[in-house]
């Protein structure tokens, strides 16, 4: 946190190079179908309208081939932002060249204009210093508020900060860094982490760091069958890491070293079909003769594990969860993901929510405004969490 904010920087009259994440969805008809991350930028650039600036955003959008594909275009965010904002938003139909360059050349104090989509161009993703420096173009100034982004060393996130006076971070990315990084270094415990998702290979660097930090882990979702079957049972059909089984029996070892209260899912709710409607069964409780049968498989944490785990998320003062309990995005199999966000918000405790599919699933179960914080960055948020350095970050003026 020892980075230029936005409220650092003498904007009025100057052209401000503004990185945001507006790498929304769109339907068929490319109408944007989620508007969090435009919404997101909102404080930011209405801090700089205020103050003056000539405003200048750049995005990414998807994940576009060699041609300039129009699904990929940010025509519609910028209509959008416009509405939002309830003024003109200038678009420009590239970002760079000599058509952007005049149209950045005609603002006044107080304009706003979008660039067309960075990763038109191949030299966004390998941070070309060339195209850094014809994106960064007159700018004197440079904020960097796409947090879902800064763990890219991109041309529009790290390499512009070379082209410009300063750089500086936006009210989004500083809260961001303030909950992921300040709070949770500082954690009221007891300190909770909910940790979900797939694969234990995904989340070990991140598991890891928070043996370091957390009272109790709570373990979730697919990787939970990795650990048990390393512990030696029988997990039919369910989602295995077969090649980290070593290293599962090495994170519960390590936690037990460091005193941190490890906490698999004492069952599973399992299904013989994988699909929205499908029967499910609770397994009786592990080292109690609960396993899952051979032509069955894991979808969600059982009735006796979502108890389990209330009661520890009860007491916490501090909570943080990243990753979901099983397949939620089936209602049939979303028991336990649905069971652990509503204590999370009934908790009373700093709950942060980590990013991803946990964000999918917060405002699926409808506490996305109960929570303390939630995060819009994905691999961003993990990274953080990892403790390592955000280039997008790094590259900021100092304080």
């Amino acid at each position: 946190m020892n980075k230029l904010t936005v409220r650092d920087l003498d904007v009025a009259g100057k052209e401000v190079l503004v990185r945001v994440d507006f790498n929304v969805p769109k339907n068929d008809a490319l109408e944007i179908t989620d508007d969090t991350r435009i919404r997101a930028a909102l404080p930011t650039i209405e801090h700089l309208t205020s103050a003056g600036a000539k405003i200048v955003l750049c995005s990414h959008m998807g994940r576009p081939s060699a041609e300039k594909e129009v699904k990929y275009s940010l025509a519609p965010a910028a209509e959008h932002l416009g509405k939002l904002l309830g003024c003109a938003i200038a678009f420009a139909p590239d970002c760079i060249g000599d058509d952007a360059e005049a149209a950045r050349a005609s603002l006044s104090k107080g304009d706003i204009i979008l660039l067309e989509n960075t990763r038109y161009y191949s030299e966004e993703k390998a941070n070309d210093p060339t195209f850094a420096e014809a994106l960064a173009g007159d700018a004197e100034l440079f904020v960097n508020d796409a947090f879902g982004t800064a763990h890219r060393a991109h041309a529009s996130t790290e390499g512009v900060t070379h082209h410009v006076s300063q750089s500086a971070m936006g009210f989004l990315i500083e809260k961001e860094l303030e909950f992921l990084q300040v709070k949770l270094d500082n954690a009221e415990k007891p300190f909770v982490v909910i940790m979900g998702g797939a694969k234990v290979s995904d989340k070990i660097e991140v598991i890891s760091s928070l043996l370091d930090k957390a009272d109790t882990i709570l373990i979730g979702g697919a990787m939970a069958y990795t650990f048990r079957k390393a512990q030696g049972y029988e997990i039919g059909m369910s989602l295995v890491e077969d090649d980290k089984q070593e290293l599962a029996l090495e994170i519960l070892k390590s936690a037990k070293e460091k005193g941190v209260n490890f906490l698999l899912p004492a069952d599973t709710r399992i299904t013989k079909e994988f699909k929205e409607g499908a029967e499910t069964w609770n397994t009786e409780a592990y080292g109690q003769g609960g396993t899952i049968p051979a032509d069955k498989e894991g979808i969600d944490i059982g009735d006796v594990a979502i108890e389990d785990f209330k009661e520890v998320i009860a007491g916490a003062k501090t909570i943080l969860w990243n990753g979901p309990m099983g397949v939620f995005e089936k209602d049939c199999f979303s028991k336990g993901t649905d069971a652990i966000a509503n204590a999370i918000a009934d908790s009373g405790a700093l709950s942060i929510v980590g990013g991803g599919d946990s964000v999918t699933a917060a405002v699926k179960f409808g506490v996305a405004d109960k929570v303390s914080f939630i995060s819009t960055g994905g691999g961003a948020s993990l990274e953080l969490l990892e403790g390592k350095p955000l280039p997008g970050v790094a590259a900021l003026s100092e304080k």
